[in-house]
């Protein structure tokens, strides 16, 4: 079968409501997994905030601008993050081997930004089983995939927002249908970038501590954990093994799929991603003024201190030219375990930007980084697009790219 014929089948077969789901074809099984975090009141929303770590007490500090009169676009400014029981209780697909009954090797699939589907990644999941033998478990990223309220996905509100934006800032570009909740949640509140990915970091902790306690029903507790991650998926999965957090990740093994520069390296301005007036305030918020909303945000000054491992090595990963030591002699002591795929044409996250982020400002650092090009057309958004036109090459791209990622995670 071809990566389309794959591509087809699976997307037919997923439904992320149904518990069990057996691909005989494939010889696996996909469990849709129920999930509860207990990570979700570090999210905005809350009146008060504690750290029980260092026993420190803060007050909500973020306030709705109220210059915005416009419905649809007030609705999703208003929300409260920490309330979103979508973002709380979820599902996460598990791609698992018939032969395993409860598996010893795993590979947490990490996502893009503004997914809303898994589609694209089923055939990725299922490649990674044949060519490893592993468990693969996609988990969503907060706000995304199925952790989202469905009417951020509703065309009909969506356009409303889209036009309400383009009447607000009719400068912006890139904005779509696709990109109009998120873009306009960071937009307002930057904060959440920092916010959602410490919930989605606690979150893959706390799915961690339920196999090393034994007490989930499809990994052994004594599992070995590696990652492949795809895209921002793949700055989250860097902060992970940087960090490393209970000495999890002592031993993971990490293979990134467009990814692995620092935010200021990547240009996420895109119909897919975010609009034009979004990533500006992203870059002001995190790149140009960094030291001064720290001032003004005790909470966010607190987690982005020496206090919180993960906040510093988040906080080293936003902008190239600053922290360059702390943050590149962390990677050359993980560099052995760490590889990349990157991809000549794409425009959001260059391949120029993936090898000169991993190797060092010195080119020392032996990250182990592959640089391939397509002869048909692509980007980074989709990068096996499933046509019909160019088909066999689609399919010959897609097994070379998937077998080098297997590869690194053996």
């Amino acid at each position: 079968m071809s990566y389309r014929d794959d591509y087809l089948l699976l997307g037919e077969k997923f439904e992320p409501k149904a518990e069990f789901i057996t691909l005989k074809k494939f010889r696996m099984n996909i469990l849709n997994t129920p999930f509860e975090s207990f990570n979700y009141d570090i999210l905005p929303g809350e009146e008060h905030y504690q750290c029980n770590k260092h026993n420190e007490n803060f007050e909500n500090s973020y306030s709705f601008d109220k210059g915005i009169s416009a419905p649809h676009f007030e609705e999703l400014l208003r929300i409260d993050d920490s309330h979103i029981k979508e973002n709380i209780f979820f599902t996460y697909p598990i791609f698992k081997p018939f032969t395993i009954k409860k598996s010893k090797e795993i590979i947490i699939l990490l996502h893009g930004l503004n997914e809303k589907s898994w589609e694209k990644y089923l055939p990725w999941a299922h490649k990674l089983v044949e060519y490893t033998g592993k468990t693969v478990i996609l988990f969503p990223t907060a706000f995304h995939m199925n952790r989202a309220p469905k009417k951020w996905a509703d065309p009909r509100f969506m356009n409303k927002v889209c036009k309400e934006r383009k009447q607000f800032y009719p400068k912006v570009t890139n904005s779509s249908l696709a990109n109009a909740a998120i873009s306009a949640r960071l937009q307002f509140l930057p904060q959440r970038l920092i916010w959602s990915g410490l919930q989605t970091y606690y979150d893959i902790l706390q799915l961690i501590d339920q196999i090393r306690t034994g007490t989930h029903p499809h990994i052994h507790k004594d599992a070995q954990i590696d990652f492949f991650s795809y895209s921002v998926g793949s700055f989250l999965a860097e902060i992970m093994l940087m960090t490393n957090e209970n000495n999890y990740f002592e031993n993971s093994k990490l293979c990134m799929f467009c990814g692995g520069p620092p935010l200021n390296r990547m240009s996420p301005a895109s119909k897919y991603i975010l609009d034009s007036e979004a990533n500006v305030a992203i870059y002001s918020f995190f790149i140009e003024h960094l030291e001064v909303e720290l001032k003004r945000d005790r909470r966010l000054a607190h987690y982005f201190s020496d206090l919180h491992h993960i906040g510093k090595y988040f906080k080293s990963m936003l902008d190239y030219n600053k922290m360059i030591t702390f943050r590149e002699k962390r990677l050359k002591k993980i560099a052995k375990r760490i590889s990349a795929l990157a991809l000549q044409k794409d425009e959001i996250v260059p391949s120029i930007e993936v090898e000169l982020s991993l190797h060092g400002h010195d080119n020392k650092i032996p990250i182990k980084v592959k640089s391939l090009d397509f002869p048909y057309p692509y980007d980074h958004v989709i990068p096996f697009p499933v046509t019909e036109k160019d088909e066999k090459e689609i399919d010959k791209c897609f097994t070379k790219s998937m077998k080098f990622i297997a590869g690194q995670l053996k």
